[in-house]
C-alpha cells in the first residue's frame, strides 16, 4: 500500500525518463520480433521496410505495450527500474485512463517526428514536464526508494 501522496514526489528528469524509455524501447523491439516471426513464415518472405500496414501494425503493437503499462499501475518495466511512475492529474490516485494514456503515446511519436523537440521542452518546464506529459494530464514523478521493514 502506498503511504504517500503521488501528487507531492518530484518530477523526474529527461535523464532518467530517457533511460527507462529505452529499457523499454529493447523490451517493445523484442516484442516486435517474436510477432514478427510468424508473419514472415506465414508469407514465406520478408516484409518489405515501406509496407504501411506492416508498419501500423508495428506502432499498434508498441502502443498496446506502453498503455497497457500506464494504464495498469502507471509504470512501464524501464519505469519500475528507474523508480518512476506515470501519474494523472485528476484523481487522488493518480490513475491514468485509456484515452489519456493513447494521447500521451502518439503525442510522443509527435514530440519525437519534431526533432524531439517535446522531450526537450522539460529542461525548461517549471515541472520538468515534455509536450506529451502536457498534451495527455499526466506527468512522471520519481519514487521514493523502499525502506527495509
Amino acid at each position: 500500500m502506498v503511504d504517500y501522496d503521488l501528487h507531492k514526489l518530484p518530477p523526474a528528469g529527461l535523464g532518467k525518463r530517457l533511460l527507462a524509455a529505452l529499457y523499454d524501447w529493447l523490451l517493445v523491439l523484442a516484442v516486435m520480433m517474436v510477432v514478427s516471426i510468424p508473419v514472415v513464415a506465414l508469407r514465406g518472405d520478408a516484409i518489405a521496410t515501406g509496407n504501411a500496414l506492416y508498419q501500423a501494425a508495428l506502432m499498434l503493437i508498441a502502443g498496446v505495450f506502453f498503455c497497457g503499462f500506464w494504464v495498469r499501475g502507471g509504470q512501464t518495466l524501464g519505469m519500475r527500474a528507474w523508480r518512476l511512475r506515470l501519474i494523472s492529474d485528476h484523481g487522488a490516485a493518480g490513475e491514468v485512463s485509456v484515452p489519456a494514456a493513447a494521447r500521451r503515446y502518439l503525442s510522443a511519436w509527435l514530440s519525437v517526428m519534431l526533432l524531439g523537440l517535446g522531450f526537450v521542452w522539460s529542461l525548461f518546464d517549471p515541472q520538468r514536464r515534455a509536450w506529451h506529459d502536457r498534451w495527455s494530464g499526466t506527468r512522471i514523478v520519481v519514487l521514493p526508494k523502499r525502506t527495509k521493514d
